[in-house]
């Protein structure tokens, strides 16, 4: 395991102090979960356009109007 050391200005500590203690976890498992999210959708992105690349544009747009059609159900 690694250890990092952040500056960031006092008013975004103490809101993400807050945000972690809202949570209920300790603001180094919030920055791990941060990061976790941040990294899943660089590689989801990542893994998107080598699809892309590889495919064609056509069955690209059908996938993506897959996807809106699956949120569209998820907020109904």
């Amino acid at each position: 395991m690694s250890t990092l050391t952040l500056r960031l200005p006092d008013e975004k500590h103490e809101r993400l102090r807050q945000l972690a203690r809202h949570q209920n976890v300790s603001l180094n498992k919030l920055f791990d979960e941060l990061a976790t999210i941040v990294l899943t959708e660089f590689d989801a992105f990542t893994r998107f356009r080598a699809r892309a690349a590889a495919g064609s544009r056509e069955e690209g747009l059908r996938l993506l109007d897959k996807l809106d059609a699956a949120e569209r159900s998820e907020d109904t």
